[in-house]
């Protein structure tokens, strides 16, 4: 092993390392940034003092540190009256200002290092960003979420110190319409190749078919003299046992030329394909090799072998198979963490949502990152993979028109993307053929047109959609499609269900994907679909997020079934109950007020709901029990409330059964599921006593000391039983030993004015959640939580040595 690259900061260094002889290198630029908020004069100069600059590490998303920012009395408190122009200035952003930083990372790469080919490549920047180095400006981003690489070869100074400066920027006006969060919050990677012949960037394009035939498609470059290349392929099955290795010899390339090749088609011995249950990954490893036989590049990446198919008669099939998507939609951001795309705090939302029944999320309304795409690969979701929101300046970045966006945007984001199974269908962008600024203004066809054909120049193997605004159809009549919907392969229609079936009989070839269904309508536009023909369904913020609040206090989108630290809520568990009907439920959800929010007519809002037994002496309460069970029995203190049927036959409230005047009496209220007669579930709420300690609850029993992996550890008020104490309110302070720091602190609490970083959180009903994120070193941390009355917790942690 050879080092490459030293990174300081103060007195913070990083080692970047690849294997001797490796022809390519990828170094992380992860760590050992310093940071400035505000637009600092002379950011990028080589001779700005930045000694008294944070230190920070990547991900950071600067903007959810800010304070909130109540709205004005001349503003509204909500994301209402756009057209009058009165709405709060921030409350679709998550009431946070909208503002600049600056990034500085001091390098000094290796000598060995001359002589190559070396790129900066950015997952990301928010909202927009440029980038210099050593005072130079070398390239930037209008639209953050896509990525992009800096060549940097000939620029940076061996054995020296080299300033790379980044710009984020957040400010340009009505940009966004969500929390996008501000700053380097994706990865950024040092990439080192040969000069003279290497592969380009998301050099491969991995097809299959027939599920059992692999074809690989590469993309190289000549800078040497003209010559003959040699491909080798090597693919090892998921069991990690290589299964083919071949080379082959393609024509001359002459100099200074790109040469995309396909190599012969393989044909797989029993292939293990990938769905969502059994996820078999294989991996494709492609060695560049020059004439005499020696490594020019190299690279390798993850493919499944399936097969997705969509039609009016069915909806979507997968290897043969009807699968419905069972989804939701949501933006990217990450609770307490903002934006910063924590790859772990990734994987726990989807493991989370897996569990509730979950198959597929959609990324509205822009690109997630690289490595939630790698997730989703993992586990077995099914995406929708969309790129935009809406095709005007405003809706892209605010910096440069929409025009000069997506000739650039559309091969980055497919080519990226392309070779994960996961993904079943692309997305161009979201509710906007009614919008008259659309270019070529004809309501999004021929935009749709040009980019669903530069599309498919990289990718021919998916469909592509655009999701359809809900109160929009025709411009000539309500009665009839609009004019997008007839040229999208898939009709992917917000809310609307109930269009269905009439525009599939006026035009049968269409097949329809609920791209937004309504929590509030939840079950019924589930239930009312045929459910044999369509592609299924995406719920719209089933996990609430900061941003596109309706109404100050809130931060944001409090409608979702599970609240912004993971908790669910009574809802979840009606989900569940028929995204996932082979596992029996029954939960109890006492309704403490009625939701009426609405948006595009739309019903957004939910009922208030909670699931514990604490209510005023002499209460009188109307609560649902949800289940898929054939009836429920209700029972309190031992006596029985009655036995009610699951109203399976009315779609509206299949699975919801419905009682009131249920009169509170201290002790427990218990629901009994049956089925055939048989007890297959229960659920208790109690009456608990006063809390008297913590419980600490950690989720990641392999944590790795690589600097970026997460520990979320659930801190929980509990009785002297042990029972959780849904009224507990008091603060948790959090003390940390070892080679750990807090990265962010949450409850469920969407109205909390605390801030989702420091060193404490006051309890929501009964928890809260404090995330560590984990240092380089190996070895014990230990986590101490207190609060005032209760007994502390202390829990034992260790990080383990990252896996060469």
């Amino acid at each position: 092993m050879r080092q490459l690259l030293t990174i300081t900061a103060l007195a913070i260094s990083l080692l970047g390392w690849a294997q001797e002889n490796s022809p390519r290198s990828v170094t992380d630029l992860n760590f050992g940034w310093r940071f400035m908020e505000g637009d600092v004069k002379d950011g990028a100069a080589v001779g700005t003092d930045d000694t008294a600059w944070r230190t920070i590490d990547l991900p950071h998303d600067f903007q959810i540190e800010q304070p909130w920012v109540q709205p004005d009395p001349t503003e509204r408190p909500d994301n209402t009256d756009v057209a009058a122009n009165i709405k709060s200035r921030l409350s679709s952003r998550g009431f946070k200002e909208m503002g600049c930083g600056w990034y500085r990372l001091h390098l000094s790469p290796d000598e060995s290092l001359k002589g190559k080919r070396l790129l900066v490549d950015f997952g990301g920047i928010m909202y927009v960003g440029d980038v210099y180095l050593n005072g130079e400006y070398i390239g930037g981003t209008d639209y953050g979420y896509v990525g992009f690489q800096v060549d940097v070869t000939g620029k940076l100074r061996f054995g020296k110190d080299n300033v790379l400066a980044v710009r984020a920027d957040t400010r340009e006006p009505n940009s966004s319409r969500w929390y996008t969060g501000g700053g380097l919050f994706r990865t950024v990677k040092l990439v080192a190749t040969a000069k003279d012949l290497y592969l380009e960037r998301h050099p491969l394009y991995i097809t299959t078919r027939e599920n059992k035939f692999v074809t690989v498609g590469v993309e190289y470059t000549n800078q040497g003299k003209s010559r003959a290349a040699q491909l080798r392929l090597q693919i090892i099955a998921p069991d990690g046992k290589q299964v083919y290795d071949q080379t082959e010899t393609f024509r001359r390339i002459t100099a200074s030329r790109t040469q995309e090749v396909r190599m012969k088609e393989v044909e797989m011995d029993n292939p293990k394909l990938w769905d969502t249950e059994t996820p078999h990954l294989y991996l494709a490893k492609v060695t560049l090799l020059r004439e005499d036989g020696t490594e020019a590049d190299r690279y390798e990446e993850h493919f499944g072998i399936r097969t997705v198919e969509y039609g009016p008669s069915f909806g979507m099939k997968l290897n043969g198979q009807k699968v419905l998507l069972k989804g939701y939609a949501n933006h990217h951001s990450l609770g307490a963490l903002g934006a910063a795309a924590y790859p772990r705090a990734i994987e726990k939302r989807i493991q989370l949502m897996k569990q509730w029944g979950i198959n597929h999320i959609r990324t509205s309304h822009n690109p997630y990152s690289r490595e939630f795409l790698e997730l989703c690969d993992k586990y077995g979701i099914l995406v929708v993979d969309e790129l935009y929101d809406k095709w005007t300046r405003q809706h892209t970045g605010g910096r440069v028109s929409f025009e000069q966006l997506w000739q650039k945007d559309v091969p980055e984001w497919v080519k990226r993307d392309r070779n994960s199974p996961s993904v079943v269908m692309w997305s161009l962008g979201n509710e906007l053929q009614q919008d008259p600024n659309q270019p070529f203004n004809d309501f999004g066809v021929t935009m749709f047109k040009l980019q669903k054909t530069l599309l498919q120049r990289y990718d021919s193997t998916r469909l592509v959609t655009v999701a359809m605004h809900p109160r929009y159809r025709n411009w000539t009549t309500d009665s009839l499609p609009c004019d997008l919907a007839m040229v999208t392969d898939i009709q992917a229609y917000n809310y609307r269900y109930m269009y269905f079936p009439g525009d599939g009989k006026r035009f049968p070839w269409m097949t329809f994907y609920q791209s937004e269904a309504s929590i509030a309508a939840m079950g019924a536009n589930w239930f009312e679909m045929d459910l044999d023909k369509v592609i299924g369904l995406a719920y719209w913020g089933a996990i609430d997020y900061l941003g596109e609040s309706q109404g100050w206090p809130a931060k944001g989108w409090s409608q979702g079934v599970f609240d912004l630290s993971l908790e669910p809520k009574p809802k979840a568990y009606f989900m569940k109950s028929f995204l996932k009907p082979e596992e029996p439920v029954v939960h109890i959800g006492i309704i403490d007020k009625k939701g009426d929010a609405m948006w595009n007519g739309v019903q957004t809002g939910n009922d208030g709901m909670s699931d514990h037994w604490h209510r005023a002496e002499g209460s009188v309460v109307s609560l649902i029990t949800y289940t898929n069970a054939d009836e429920v029995e209700l029972v309190c203190n031992g006596k029985s409330l009655g036995r009610k049927e699951n109203p399976v036959d009315d779609p509206k409230m299949r699975n919801q059964i419905r009682w009131k005047d249920v009169h509170y009496e201290p002790g427990y209220l218990e629901a009994i599921a049956r089925k055939d007669g048989q007890i297959v579930a229960r659920h208790k709420i109690e009456t608990t006593d006063e809390p008297v300690s913590l419980k600490a609850e950690p989720d990641n029993q392999q944590w790795k000391a690589d600097g970026m992996d997460l520990q979320h550890v659930r801190i929980v008020a509990v009785d002297k039983k042990g029972r959780r104490v849904q009224t507990a309110g008091q603060r948790v302070e959090f003390s940390l030993e070892g080679d750990a720091k807090i990265a962010g602190v949450v409850n469920g609490d969407i109205y909390s004015s605390e801030l989702t970083v420091g060193p404490s959180r006051l309890l929501y009903n009964g928890t809260c959640t404090v995330i560590l994120r984990a240092g380089c070193t190996p070895g014990k941390v230990q986590l101490t939580a207190t609060a005032d009355g209760l007994k502390k917790t202390v829990v034992k942690l260790q990080t383990t040595a990252q896996q060469p």
